[in-house]
């Protein structure tokens, strides 16, 4: 006798796998979230590789559901499938953390711990993802349908709320906890371990109580033998065996023709999937492209509340549950009153299109943030700014290079850092200097892709020298998370955005008068000067890098676009492949559904490698692309015919009842001989 909740037709084992469900989910997301700035700001890739490798693991962890299913449905059954893949998952959670840990050996071993540990995530996550809905449906009786509808409602409220929290919560543990001197990934990808250790004990508490079905072989498997002998046999069979209206009726010899029909409805609906995965191609970059975008904007609210750039990806979990009833309840009916007839295939190709538009918006957003973001120099090449400390005018010249032409005033501000072509790795150069009439030499060695400072200041002895200073590595990857430099001598300090009217200082054993910075603002880089004037340390701020004047706000309108597109595309969509198959059919449809969005994946995956466009042309890219497959997805379904998918079940009840001549005996007996064939896979019939 199955338990219930408190008198209620509830199975009280849903409440465990409910649980389970949210945690897993917020390890998930979580983990997901700060992956992007985890690749570029902790093992130093650019964005496209790190572009890549992101979409190269969301794309594994749609394709291995279908692995999920068949092991649950040909093997081991949906529970202990979803015990032994969630210990894979912990295991994989565990490895990535300690990836992120910097003392646990070099970056090559941090490369191989966090390669690893995804890899075994996405078989984790993909493995259970077929399993724990069907799992928690398989616990209603078949009486309480209602109950189970409910069921669901529930189960994906909690996927979404897990979604939500944990792309809150994990970039402020990545951010504003600091930890080995930096950003604290390890914490971050930490904690979605310990939610998952959560999931699994969870998941194993409520073991007695779980209705636990014997696998009963898996239709998947079922339907692609049936694709495979159909092709084979009309391979073999085509030159001297009459034509058939179908291709798939080369099969009739070793498998019903109920099947077949079922299966020629389901190829039709997955003949509309093809144009799909530019879709997800487009949604899925919202934890990649859209996040590397947000670290280049302005992300201060006021003077109190500071965003952070993979925090935007919530607006999308937090805007689908304010829309699914928008359209449901408003939207919908309103255009049904206007006698706007909107079938499932028109819903999907409006979803397209807002898509594209999110990605027209997002296209808006990136030109002008690329006004004010200094990118890093190229290979062969450096960046050079001057200050010239000296108390007149000094001319510059570097071998090979025309730049600085025009004399460098005293405490003059650069406008910005110039290129400076090396044509090697590195190099030494010998700088003219020319300062008061006289010309002095400073051998400097520069290398490839830094951004150099060169402080000229004067010398009692040669008149004028000059020094070097160098940003670190990742002065870009720095400026990306908000901090801004402060060059004071030879020594580099990371402030937060604000006001600083007041700064003290020492100098030696002597303290110095206190001075005012004034603004930092947001994404900006400065160098200040502390001379001594008139026995007072004076402080003169310059600005290396212009502030990201571009608000972070105008990303929600993209947001927006894409949750339409959401809730217009993927929600319809689903609605419409289960409509339009039989029911025993339905997880062939969700296994093809599940690799749209893995084909979607590598579409990205292969433009953030192979284009090499800039940001804005691959966003324009992109839209183009979902419109020109917009289009083509219009087409088809305008060709497309809806079909009741229970007619096909009347039709065959009433060919089993119907008292016929010894000809409609023997095709019935071929019919039940066929379909024990299928149920115990023993005999060919050729």
């Amino acid at each position: 006798m199955t338990k219930k909740l408190c008198g209620t037709n509830y199975p009280a084992s849903i409440c465990f796998i409910v649980v389970n469900e949210f945690c897993e989910r917020f390890s998930y997301y979580g983990m997901k979230a700060v992956l992007t700035l985890y690749f570029l700001t902790y093992l130093h890739w650019d964005k496209d590789l790190s572009t890549a490798v992101y979409h190269a693991f969301s794309s594994l962890c749609y394709f291995t559901p279908i692995l999920g299913a068949l092991i649950a449905d040909s093997w081991l059954g949906k529970f202990k499938t979803i015990i032994y893949l969630s210990i894979v998952y912990v295991i994989g959670h565990v490895v990535k953390s300690v990836g992120a840990i910097p003392t646990v050996g070099n970056s090559s071993v941090h490369i191989a711990l966090s390669m690893l540990g995804l890899i075994l995530i996405a078989f984790g996550t993909g493995g259970i993802k077929p399993c724990v809905a069907a799992f928690g449906g398989d616990q209603f009786d078949e009486e309480h349908g209602s109950e189970r509808q409910k069921f669901f409602s529930i189960f994906y409220m909690s996927i979404n709320a897990g979604s939500l929290l944990s792309t809150v919560i994990t970039p402020i543990l990545r951010g504003d906890v600091q930890c080995f001197g930096g950003d604290c990934y390890a914490l971050a990808f930490g904690v979605p371990a310990v939610l998952m250790i959560v999931a699994l004990v969870v998941f194993t508490a409520g073991s007695v109580l779980y209705k636990r079905n014997p696998p009963q072989g898996n239709i998947l498997l079922e339907v692609c033998n049936c694709i495979g002998f159909a092709i084979k046999n009309r391979w073999r069979r085509w030159k001297y065996d009459p034509q058939r209206k179908h291709w798939l009726d080369w099969a009739e010899e070793n498998y019903s023709k109920r099947l077949i029909e079922e299966i020629k409805m389901v190829l039709r609906v997955l003949m509309l999937y093809i144009p799909l995965p530019m879709f997800w191609a487009l949604f899925d970059q919202q934890g990649s492209r859209w996040t590397l975008q947000a670290t280049r904007m302005n992300m201060a609210f006021g003077n109190t509340f500071v965003i952070k750039p993979d925090q935007m990806q919530m607006l999308n979990a937090l805007l689908i549950l304010l829309f699914v009833p928008i359209f449901d309840l408003i939207i919908y009916p309103l255009v049904g009153l206007c006698r706007i007839n909107i079938t499932p295939l028109r819903k999907m190709a409006t979803g397209m299109i807002f898509a594209a538009l999110a990605f027209g918006a997002a296209t808006l957003v990136e030109v002008n943030v690329v006004k004010t973001v200094v990118d890093p120099a190229p290979a062969r090449s450096c960046l050079l700014q001057v200050f010239n400390l000296a108390k007149a005018n000094v001319s510059l010249k570097i071998p090979g290079s025309d730049l600085f032409p025009e004399p460098i005033q005293y405490l003059q501000d650069p406008s910005k850092y110039e290129s400076l072509p090396l044509e090697a790795s590195s190099k030494e150069l010998k700088i003219q200097v020319t300062f008061n009439g006289k010309t002095s030499e400073c051998n400097h060695s520069f290398e490839e892709q830094k951004a150099y400072s060169l402080i000229l200041y004067p010398d009692t002895t040669t008149g004028i020298q000059c020094k070097h200073v160098s940003a670190p590595n990742s002065w870009f990857s720095f400026l990306f998370q908000m901090f801004f430099f402060l060059f004071i001598s030879s020594f580099m300090y990371l402030l937060p955005p604000g006001r600083y009217p007041r700064v003290s200082c020492s100098l030696q054993s002597d303290q110095c008068s206190d001075f005012g910075l004034g603004l930092l603002d947001f994404g900006a880089s400065y160098t200040v000067i502390l001379m001594e004037e008139s026995g007072k340390i004076v402080a003169h701020k310059m600005e290396d890098v212009s502030a990201n004047d571009v608000h972070i706000a105008w990303q929600i309108p993209q947001y927006v676009l894409i949750t339409i597109g959401e809730v217009m595309f993927s929600i319809t969509g689903l609605e419409f492949s289960y409509s339009q198959a039989p029911a025993n059919m339905k997880s062939v449809l969700q296994a093809g559904w599940l690799l749209t969005v893995a084909f979607g994946n590598v579409i990205v995956l292969i433009v953030a490698e192979g284009a090499g466009l800039e940001q804005w042309k691959e966003f324009l890219l992109f839209a183009v692309l979902l419109l020109a497959v917009c289009i083509i997805f219009s087409i088809m379904a305008y060709f497309y015919t809806y079909v009741d998918p229970d007619q096909l079940d009347k039709i065959y009840l009433k060919d089993s009842g119907k008292e016929g001549n010894d000809d409609d005996d023997d095709n019935r007996k071929k019919k039940t001989d066929d379909l024990h064939l299928n149920k115990t896979g023993k005999g060919t019939r050729l």
